[in-house]
């Protein structure tokens, strides 16, 4: 009876990943809300189809900050499948690996709550932000579900009925390892995810137990373990580190060292600030409901002497916020860079309301104030994914459509290939137009990096390298000037989408490095 339930349980979560992410799609007509998407794209289109780790085919470069994600889109266009479906249909998949993986954590902090599980595969399979990123032709959702699997796989470690023998041990540990190396070459952050886990692992491990023998584990089934995870690590680890010094020279790709520059400057901004920008985005939708209940979930965890990989999932999420107020503090686009936070907000909030109301049930008071809540977040998460969401995913793809992709057409369309073009946002014109480019944001130009904030630089890289076009939004401009007399506009997007959402339109300009427009190249050529 059991494992029909579970079975059942295991369809809803993946009847709604796949519904929820098609009408996501359907709404918005099947693109994406970030540049971002169009950069895998064309890394996995490269891949796929040449051999080639590339943006612009015959350039190899390393702006891939998720090489597994690079791997998994390069096997569709290898298989000739169209790529939204499989791409979309990687992120439903991920999605459900989400509600999944939250269900059986619930199920295992919560033993004695029967619906603990189904309740936080609900609420996690329709969490805003987690359908946005299976929708969004990233690698956030996956990177998501990596967040929820790699504690589920060390707390398992810890059943009393687990072998202990030299072989299993030794394969365990090796597929905590891969995993690990998986969650990496997702997304670098993985490797503090992995660490968490790692030490609460070793924590747990060297403590006296709670098994029934009241002792720590064996010392050789921990130097087992950890023997298995280091080389299961190492396997899976090293074809990323050495793309990735071949490429660049150094350990991770140039992406990381690009953005960083770029959002620089935000480092004026004091550190409670910079906090409290990149917290908010993750608690907004019926999450915020659910506060208390992580309050209550530290209080219950710690009373009943929980195992220490229980905090995981909350300690990482706090620690990713953290760790882009200080490294990275970009808090726009929903947040994306912290979205795999909320796997272990919403994972923690849940049960732990679902703790509150089973301590409440002896007051008439506290029945009606924790009922009331964990209805209304049920009430808001549902509202959210199936009201709200789709419009704001919709939103977000017709600005990428109209003020991107548009750009890219038209230059496909009007602009010769010996042209040489400095373009900001490169996904869409890599993949609709690849040709030679000069990335003034440095993601495959290393060579901007260094000068990413300095205008004057930009300027004089930009004529060194006879760029002839400019493609940028006003403040992508060097010096964020569009009425600079060396730029001379030959198109404008003209998008709504982009000025209802209080933002610009992309615009491309001839370049006339004596300041008149009418010697420029692009001219002659019309």
């Amino acid at each position: 009876m059991l494992t029909r339930l579970n079975n059942l349980r295991l369809l809803l979560f993946l009847a709604l990943a796949i519904g929820l992410v098609v009408l996501h799609v359907a709404v918005a007509g099947g693109n994406f809300p970030l540049d971002d998407s169009w950069i895998h794209q064309s890394y996995g289109r490269n891949l796929g189809t040449i051999g080639e780790w590339s943006l612009i085919p015959g350039q190899p470069s390393a702006a891939s900050t998720a090489p597994l994600y690079t791997v998994l889109l390069a096997a569709g266009y290898t298989l000739s499948i169209p790529f939204r479906l499989w791409t979309h249909g990687m992120g439903a998949l991920a999605l459900w690996g989400i509600a999944v993986c939250g269900a059986r954590l619930a199920d295992r902090a919560a033993p004695n709550l029967r619906y603990a599980g189904l309740i936080t595969g609900l609420f996690l399979v329709m969490e805003w932000h987690l359908i946005w990123a299976a929708a969004a032709g990233m690698e956030t959702a996956l990177f998501a579900m990596w967040v929820l699997l790699l504690p589920l796989l060390i707390w398992r470690e810890h059943d009393d009925n687990r072998s202990r023998d030299s072989v299993p041990t030794l394969l365990r540990g090796g597929l905590f390892g891969a995993v690990s190396a998986l969650a990496i070459l997702t997304r670098p952050e993985g490797i503090v995810l992995a660490g968490l886990c790692g030490l609460a692992w070793l924590i747990q491990s060297l403590r006296v137990s709670r098994r029934p023998t009241g002792s720590p584990l064996p010392v050789k089934y921990l130097l087992l373990w950890v023997g298995g995870a280091a080389v299961g690590f190492a396997i899976f680890i090293a074809p990323y580190l050495w793309l990735n010094l071949s490429l660049t020279g150094g350990l991770l790709p140039n992406t990381s060292a690009a953005k960083q520059m770029q959002f620089a400057p935000r480092q004026v901004f004091s550190l409670p600030r910079r906090l409290w920008q990149m917290t908010v985005p993750p608690f907004v939708g019926g999450q915020v409901l659910l506060v208390p209940g992580m309050v209550w979930f530290v209080v219950i965890a710690v009373r009943r002497n929980r195992l220490e990989v229980a905090f995981v999932p909350i300690v990482w999420a706090f620690a990713l916020i953290a760790l882009y107020a200080v490294r990275l503090p970009f808090w726009e686009q929903h947040g994306r860079y912290v979205i795999p936070a909320v796997p272990g907000i919403v994972l923690t909030g849940a049960v732990g309301m679902l703790w509150l109301l089973e301590s409440a049930r002896r007051s008439l008071v506290g029945r009606v104030l924790t009922r009331v809540a964990a209805i209304g977040a049920g009430a808001v998460f549902a509202v959210v994914a199936l009201v709200l969401s789709p419009g704001i995913y919709a939103r977000d793809v017709a600005i990428i459509d109209q003020e991107m992709v548009t750009s890219a057409q038209w230059i496909d369309e009007n602009v010769p290939d010996d042209v040489f073009m400095a373009i900001h946002d490169i996904g869409a014109v890599a993949y609709y137009t690849p040709r030679p480019i000069l990335d003034i944001a440095g993601l495959v130009s290393p060579e901007v990096i260094p000068i990413v904030n300095d205008a004057d630089a930009l300027w004089a890289l930009m004529q060194a390298e006879g760029a002839q076009l400019l493609m940028a939004l006003p403040d992508q401009i060097p010096g964020d000037d569009p009425a600079d007399p060396r730029l001379c506009e030959v198109f404008n997007t003209g998008g709504t989408a982009a000025i209802n959402a209080g933002g610009a339109n992309m615009a491309i300009y001839a370049l006339a490095w004596d300041e008149n427009c009418s010697s420029t190249r692009f001219f002659e050529h019309e």
